[in-house]
């Protein structure tokens, strides 16, 4: 590390230059790195953005969720009287036999 207070004042400008120089690269490098995750990001985003999905827990009165997004009201109200979220899983197995059922 230079001594600061043996330079001169052209040697400090020029020091500052090559600071400010050495900043604007990392900058660059790191806007460009930015751009490439979000990019990535939004192409995940986008992929899964409209997709349907099936539902993964069913409430005793037929109500459905697929388990994403905000939690309905009928399973938040069960979990506060001390339900589990695994109490409302659908049957895998008894959705696969449905769809073979239905292609037969």
């Amino acid at each position: 590390m230079p001594n600061l207070k043996g330079m001169n004042v052209e040697a400090l400008m020029s020091l500052r230059d090559q600071v400010d120089k050495r900043l604007l690269e990392l900058r660059a490098e790191l806007e460009k790195q930015l751009a490439t995750i979000t990019g990535q990001a939004k192409a995940i985003r986008m992929s899964l953005k409209g997709r349907k999905v099936p539902p993964k827990y069913r409430s005793p009165s037929g109500e459905t969720w697929a388990g994403r997004g905000v939690r309905p009201k009928w399973m938040v109200e069960a979990l506060k009287r001390g339900k589990r979220v695994e109490d409302f899983l659908i049957d895998k197995l008894a959705r696969k036999r449905r769809r073979k059922a239905r292609h037969r």
